[in-house]
């Protein structure tokens, strides 16, 4: 029996949300609420923002429509809030303020739809000392204490990319309170604001660390904890090959498993001995260094002992894993995530490319029924 599928292109089918565009988390947010089905109206500004890549490859626009509107000129406040009139959700990323000066904050969009779910995107916050300074993820994410925590003890801090900061402190904790506001206005009729602060997601993040770090169970420096790489069967060990495997083998029937298959079972009462954690990463260490990743990625496979090879980023796609599952799906000739998490009923899917600014403008202004935003209709001869 097959579980009845619903029209539409996931479970947001019918949401409205409008994107001001801006770069980083933002837009990834907005990619997140599209591949769920929204209907998601980037408002690309002329010109493009900074740090743009070419927009065909730009997937982060995947899923939505563009239209082009120059928040300077004189009606161009009035054209989102056209837009804002007619949606659920607005997403915007300028420093504090920025959306105020240009008429297009919460209190005019609110005036026009008091549903709205405003949603606000920044590093520091919409207030605190350091609200109006710039930034970027690596910058929030120091003070919040997560950036000490990764990497070797004896070296500086390693960057996570702009995974942790950008988006999982930042998109996903805004998209978590974006969605659930649109629940609260839906049920009252009420919309409001919502202050995604990375710096806050980030610390967030970490609240099992802190609860550890109260219980006397986590060191306060980096490479000295369970799941820090401290830890010498959690962590990752270089290949014959110079390539990696990863080792995350904690619990006691994993780590004897694990222990077997590299051939060192004498190490068994290594695992709670802190005093031995030395000598077992170097032997660990040693064995890894005889074999190729290929090679050790086959005597530890269809086992439990939690190990797995280090993919790049274009190996990623073919692992048989999630080759299987369709991790990876390729949409436009380029090879990208495909859209998480899953469901049942409701089945997501890369409908449409990246979004070329101002493409979409006339089929907006028809479907949201916001004829300004069609330059000709706005100054009629």
């Amino acid at each position: 029996m097959t579980t009845a599928k619903t029209p539409g292109h996931g479970p947001l089918t019918g949401v409205r949300v409008v994107e001001l565009a801006g770069i980083g988390p933002g837009p990834f947010a907005a990619m997140l609420l599209a591949d769920l089905g929204a209907d998601v109206v980037r408002v690309d500004r002329p010109g493009g923002p900074g740090l743009a890549i070419d927009p065909a490859y730009d997937v982060t626009n995947r899923n939505k429509r563009s239209v082009v509107v120059d928040l300077k000129a004189p009606d161009g406040p009035d054209r989102v809030l056209d837009l804002a009139a007619r949606a659920d959700v607005l997403v915007e990323g300028y420093r504090p303020g920025v959306a105020e000066r240009l008429g297009v904050g919460p209190e005019p969009c609110h005036a026009r739809n008091p549903a709205l779910v405003y949603g606000r995107m920044t590093g520091w916050g919409q207030d605190g000392p350091l609200a109006d300074r710039a930034g970027h993820d690596i910058a929030y994410i120091a003070p919040t204490g997560t950036l000490g925590m990764i990497g070797r003890p004896d070296e500086p801090p390693a960057v996570p990319a702009n995974l942790l900061g950008d988006y999982a402190g930042g998109s996903l904790y805004l998209v978590v309170g974006v969605l659930a506001a649109l629940h609260h206005a839906r049920a009252t009729g009420t919309g409001q604001v919502v202050d995604a602060a990375i710096v806050d997601g980030v610390s967030h993040l970490a609240t099992m660390i802190h609860g550890m770090l109260a219980a006397g169970g986590w060191q306060d420096r980096r490479g000295a904890n369970l799941l820090d790489g401290g830890c010498p069967y959690y962590g990752t060990y270089e290949t014959a090959d110079g390539r990696y495997m990863a080792v995350g083998a904690l619990e006691p029937q994993f780590y004897e498993e694990f222990l077997a298959l590299l051939g060192i079972e004498d190490q068994a009462a290594a695992r709670k001995d802190v005093t031995r954690w030395g000598e077992l990463r170097e032997q660990v260490a040693a064995r890894f260094k005889t074999r190729t990743r290929d090679e050790w990625t086959a005597v530890f496979d269809g086992t439990d002992a939690c190990v797995a090879p280090v993919l790049s980023l274009r190996e990623a796609p073919h692992h048989p894993h999630l080759a299987a599952r369709g991790t990876f799906t390729d949409h436009g000739g380029i090879t990208q995530p495909a859209p998480a998490p899953r469901f049942s009923t409701t089945p997501t899917s890369v409908r449409t490319g990246p979004a070329r600014p101002g493409a979409d403008t006339a089929d907006v202004a028809r479907d949201w029924d916001v004829p300004g935003l069609v330059p000709s209709s706005r100054n009629p001869q």
